[in-house]
């Protein structure tokens, strides 16, 4: 199993979510997501200005074996998207938690972060769910 960066969040539905110094938040899908997709080769992130809530659909990522929807892991306003994504959506095979982000967000709550899990507890959540 790959290891997790202890600084990040994780939710059910396999994203991550950075805190960033500007008070944005990161967001892309973990390392064990895109092994179970394989070769990632189309990524479609949400628009910039977009308002999403927690656990609405925010995208879709491809692979060679399966369609996956992205979801918000908490709520807010869509500030970036990650257009390097779409000439090179195999960034995310190949750096899921650096330059394989998806899309950055104005959170409407930090709070929210609250709901996610450690990098412990995703790991122990994704070896109960193998």
């Amino acid at each position: 199993m790959s290891q997790n960066p202890s600084e990040l969040y994780y939710a059910k539905t396999h994203e991550w979510v950075r805190c960033e110094e500007d008070g944005t938040v990161t967001v892309g899908i973990t390392e064990h997501a895109q092994d179970a997709l394989g070769d990632v080769v189309f990524v479609e992130t949400p628009e910039v200005g977009d308002t999403i809530a927690a656990g609405d659909q925010a995208g879709v990522v491809e692979s060679v074996k399966a369609a996956s929807d992205i979801y918000a892991p908490i709520g807010g306003e869509v500030t970036a998207t990650n257009e390097a994504l779409e000439d090179a959506p195999e960034v995310v095979n190949s750096d899921a938690f650096n330059d394989g982000w998806f899309f950055k967000m104005q959170p409407d709550d930090l709070g929210e972060l609250e709901a996610l899990m450690s990098a412990d507890d995703y790991a122990a959540f994704c070896d109960e769910e193998d």
